[in-house]
């Protein structure tokens, strides 16, 4: 399976069973988290499930997950120009850096993504 970067609507989608989750975990082999996505899942989780709870299944998820390091975040910074009509967030344009850093598609539940040129695969899962 060709590795992809998950965003945090696609980990939060199969993990909630949402629409979409399916797809994303046939393409859990080889899939990688940024750090910072991981701290959206965690946060949206936590507003619903209780804290040991959240530690368990995400130290559980089968992904890696990568460290934000200084270039991720000068690269994402320099996202916000690009995206901003779009409505990105810091931890959309932090997917997208490392996507595009290590030249893997991204999954997405997020529709606005798709009008995005990037340079990035974009692929959404509903």
């Amino acid at each position: 399976m060709t590795d992809v970067v998950l965003d945090a609507s696609a980990v939060l989608a199969l993990l909630r069973g949402e629409p979409g989750g399916a797809a994303v975990e046939t393409r859990l082999d080889g899939a990688r988290l940024s750090a910072v996505n991981l701290t959206e899942v965690a946060q949206r989780l936590n507003d619903q499930w209780p804290d040991d709870l959240v530690a368990a299944v995400l130290a559980k998820f089968p992904c890696e997950v990568i460290d934000f390091s200084a270039t991720l975040a000068l690269r994402a910074g320099l996202l916000r120009r690009l995206t901003k009509a779009h409505g990105l967030s810091l931890g959309d344009r932090a997917c997208l850096a490392l996507a595009e850093r290590d030249g893997l598609a991204v999954l997405t539940a997020d529709h606005a993504w798709a009008e995005l040129d990037l340079g990035v695969e974009v692929v959404l899962i509903r």
